[in-house]
C-alpha cells in the first residue's frame, strides 16, 4: 500500500484523496479547515491536524501532494513543510500554478535535497473522483516514482510525463487558454441563436450538436446540462464571467514568444469587460464554469 499526504481536500483535493483511498492507497490528508479534515477522516482518509503532524505521519521517502489554490498558499505550505522533510522526499504541486512559480520552488527545494514535481490537472471535480488528465513535469526518475498515483487517478491513457520543472504546469496553462477561447466560441455561437427571429430550443441545439457534429464535445454536453440546470433564459446566472490566472498567463507567456494569440486574448478581454458589459455570451460562459468546475454562478472576477 503506497501512502502519500494530500494538502488541501477541497473540491478537487478532497475527490482526488477519495480516490485514491477507494483504490487501496493510504492517504493522510490536511486541510486548513479542521471541519474538512474531519469530514474526509469519515471516509477513511487519514485527518491531520498540521502540516507539520502530515510531515511527521508519512513514511520516508514521503510523497506530499499539494492542492491548493496558486500563489501564496504554495509557499506558505511548502515553507511550512519544508524543515520537517527529508533528502528525496517528493512534494508535488498539483494546482494551476504558473509555470516560472513550479521553477522558482524546484530549485529551492533542490537545496535542501528535495524532489519537486509539477502536474497540471484537467477535468474539474467529477474528473477528479471518477478519473482526471494528467500533465506532469518533472524529472523522469520521480516521475516513475510517483507513477502509479498518477496512473491511479487518470482516465486511461489520461496522462503524460513532459521531461523538465514547469513542463506540466506550462501544458496545463496553455490548455486553459485553450478552454477560454473554446468557451467564448460556444457562448457567442448561443447568443447569435437566442437573439435570432427562430424560437430555438438552445437545449435541443446543444444536445444534437454533442451526438456526431464537428464541434461535439465535453463543453458542449456541460452548456446542455448547463441548461436543464438553470432553464436556457440562465436569469438566475450572474454574466459577469470570473477568471483565474491562467488565460492571462498563457497571453503574457506567448507575448513573450512572439506568439500572436487572439482569440484567447479576445476571450480573456471578454471576460475582464463582463463586470460592466452584461451580455448573454457571459451568462452562457458562467454556467459552463458552474458545471464542470463547481463554480458559484454569481462568483466575482479576481
Amino acid at each position: 500500500m503506497m501512502t502519500l499526504g494530500m494538502v488541501g481536500l477541497g473540491k478537487m483535493g478532497g475527490n482526488l484523496a477519495r480516490q485514491l483511498t477507494g483504490k487501496g492507497f493510504h492517504v493522510v490528508g490536511y486541510n486548513r479547515t479542521v471541519e474538512k479534515t474531519l469530514a474526509l477522516a469519515d471516509e477513511g482518509i487519514e485527518a491531520a491536524m498540521s502540516l507539520e503532524a502530515l510531515a511527521a505521519t508519512l513514511p520516508a521517502p514521503r510523497i506530499i501532494w499539494i492542492m491548493l489554490t496558486a500563489g501564496s498558499a504554495v509557499d506558505e505550505a511548502i515553507a511550512t513543510l519544508q524543515p520537517h522533510l527529508e533528502r528525496n522526499d517528493v512534494i508535488i504541486d498539483g494546482g494551476n500554478s504558473f509555470y516560472k512559480d513550479a521553477v522558482r520552488r524546484a530549485a529551492a527545494l533542490t537545496h535542501h535535497g528535495i524532489r519537486f514535481v509539477d502536474v497540471g490537472v484537467s477535468g474539474g471535480p467529477a474528473r477528479a473522483l471518477a478519473g482526471a488528465c494528467l500533465m506532469v513535469g518533472g524529472d523522469e526518475a520521480t516521475f516513475r516514482q510517483i507513477e502509479p498515483i498518477i496512473r491511479a487517478v487518470s482516465v486511461p491513457d489520461g496522462y503524460a510525463f513532459f521531461p523538465g520543472i514547469g513542463t506540466g504546469h506550462f501544458v496545463k496553462m496553455v490548455h486553459n487558454g485553450i478552454e477560454y477561447g473554446m468557451m467564448q466560441a460556444i457562448a457567442e455561437g448561443f447568443e447569435v441563436m437566442k437573439a435570432s427571429h427562430f424560437k430555438l430550443d438552445l437545449t435541443s441545439v446543444a444536445s444534437v450538436y454533442n451526438h456526431g457534429s464537428v464541434i461535439e464535445s465535453q463543453l458542449v454536453g456541460w452548456l446542455k446540462d448547463g441548461y436543464d440546470r438553470f432553464g436556457t433564459d440562465l436569469a438566475d446566472v450572474s454574466s459577469t464571467v470570473a477568471h483565474t490566472g491562467e488565460g492571462a498567463w498563457t497571453v503574457q507567456t506567448a507575448r513573450e514568444l512572439g506568439v500572436p494569440v487572439p482569440i484567447i486574448e479576445g476571450a480573456l478581454a471578454f471576460r475582464k469587460r463582463s463586470a460592466t458589459e452584461p451580455r448573454y455570451t457571459g451568462k452562457v460562459l458562467s454556467a459552463l464554469r458552474a458545471i464542470f468546475g463547481g463554480h458559484a454562478v454569481w462568483e466575482r472576477p479576481d
